[in-house]
């Protein structure tokens, strides 16, 4: 079965009226040429499910012939705004290739992808290269004909500019250029897409209205669009085992999940109970795997840093094999859950949550005044569980205490997320010194761990090295108590 090559897509597109000559753009920044154009026909089918599910998540999987990269194409979402790409050969066949659509079935839960749009573009490509002759971009002038699937036939023609760096161009170059193309007369494109420009008649706009101040169900939503969106795009760097994708996808559900918690004034408890309980599901799935890697990783490295008098020779061997069975059965674990019907239902219920969403009658509240109420509320609990340490044995019941401390801190830290766009500059000061806190409290539980792993590693032949670093541990958690009790006395309200 062929791998995908997976390229990083930087592009801008632009609108240019029919009879508009292409815009010169030699001599902007580094490009010293722009050659002669190229002509190539592209036919492309875009496959989706027929309520456009791909679409609605911003992820394209087309079939292309043509030009120098035709095959099969998935165009993947990323935080930086730029796309990932994956390509596999046109010898893949017509249908969708199963290692294409292993990345997207979240996306379609049971839907079902079938072709939705056929392209024709006519390209005439500039390559823009630098004095010595490196192509740097290239400007493509597309004349477009497409036609969208249906009861009913949709047709549409267009002429679009296209700039797209090439790899290992610099990626302000881009921005460059852009500026450079709209001072020439080009207009930055209405739509996003050739796609989204064809399928326009089923997802239409809808701006929202000016002049009206959020209300704080608006804004609790939008935060769960951009963490659910942010669920999908890590999804998928997950089933390609890129690197901090199981952390990126963890932290994104736990978001959702707070945001459920907190604002349950907002969004009815009682209906969201059970999405937030699958929410702790996945989460809990996840985490052997990126805290086992943690763990290793600092426990190989201040391994590292022992004198040699006090390393025994297996230690090194022992700690390795230990981890390398951990971490196999902990990556099996991730792919399990991503292949199960409990986590493709999971995705539904989110998609489900924004749709219909089980807003209360506070959500028509004022933002502003709605949100900071459950975000001090969230610091009120933060604060009784703080004050319920000094009753805690030190020790393991400590060490529990505080864990709960962090938890509650991470949740109201992400309250505050959701707020800040509504209460500005003060609140992203105490957000911030509540991410301090929660930072420190996160270092101390890996301490925590790191003891507990080290205790079961301790052997007569291992002991005394295992036992150093038990030792420093313990060092190491009660330095991170007290930074901690130093760092929650300068902490006030939000």
């Amino acid at each position: 079965m062929t791998a995908p090559v997976s390229v990083v897509e930087r592009e801008r597109k632009f609108d240019l009226d029919p009879d508009q000559p292409v815009p010169r753009l030699a001599g902007t920044g580094p490009v010293a040429d722009q050659r002669d154009p190229v002509e190539t026909t592209l036919e492309a089918t875009y496959f989706d499910t027929p309520d456009l599910r791909l679409t609605r998540a911003r992820i394209t999987l087309r079939r292309r012939t043509g030009g120098t990269d035709e095959g099969w194409h998935l165009k993947l979402p990323r935080p930086d705004g730029a796309r990932e790409e994956l390509h596999l050969p046109l010898d893949e066949g017509t249908a969708v290739p199963a290692q294409l659509a292993e990345l997207v079935r979240p996306q379609l839960g049971d839907g079902e992808l079938s072709a939705v749009v056929r392209l024709k573009t006519v390209r005439h490509s500039h390559d823009l290269v630098d004095a010595d002759g490196t192509v740097l971009a290239t400007l493509a002038d597309d004349q477009v004909a497409g036609e969208l699937a249906g009861d009913v036939l949709h047709l549409d023609g267009w002429r679009e500019l296209e700039v797209e760096l090439a790899p290992g161009a610099p990626p302000e170059l881009l921005g460059t250029l852009a500026h450079a193309l709209i001072a020439a007369g080009a207009r930055p494109a209405y739509w996003p897409s050739k796609l989204r420009r064809v399928i326009a008649p089923r997802l239409p706009d809808k701006p929202p209205a000016p002049g009206r101040r959020a209300t704080a169900g608006e804004v609790v939503l939008a935060y769960l669009r951009a963490q659910v969106a942010a669920i999908r795009e890590h999804d998928q760097r997950v089933r390609r085992d890129a690197g901090d994708a199981v952390h990126q996808l963890r932290v994104a559900i736990r978001r959702t999940r707070s945001a459920l918690t907190v604002f349950r004034r907002v969004l009815d408890r009682d209906a969201t109970r059970a999405l937030s309980a699958e929410l702790k599901w996945a989460a809990g799935e996840l985490s052997p795997a990126r805290d086992t890697e943690v763990l290793y990783e600092h426990l190989s490295g201040q391994l590292t840093r022992l004198p040699g008098a006090a390393v025994v020779a297996n230690a090194p061997a022992r700690l390795r094999s230990r981890f390398e069975q951990r971490t196999t059965e902990a990556r099996e674990r991730v792919r399990t859950a991503l292949r199960s019907g409990r986590y493709a239902a999971l995705f539904e219920s989110l998609d489900r949550l924004l749709a219909e969403p089980p807003l209360t009658e506070r959500a028509n509240a004022p933002a502003r005044a709605a949100l900071e109420q459950a975000l001090k509320r969230a610091h009120g609990r933060l604060a009784d569980h703080v004050a319920r340490l000094t009753e805690l044995a030190p020790g393991p019941e400590l060490d529990a205490g505080l864990h709960e401390v962090r938890k509650k801190a991470k949740r109201a830290r992400y309250a505050a997320e959701v707020v800040v766009p509504v209460a500005g500059k003060r609140l992203q000061r105490w957000q911030r010194e509540v991410k301090a806190l929660t930072k420190v409290l996160g270092e101390h539980h890996d301490s925590v761990v790191a003891r507990e792993a080290l205790r079961d590693l301790a052997d007569d032949e291992g002991a005394f090295t295992f036992g150093v670093l038990y030792q420093r541990e313990l060092d190491r958690g009660h330095r991170l108590h007290e930074r901690f009790s130093r760092l929650w006395k300068g902490l006030g309200a939000p």
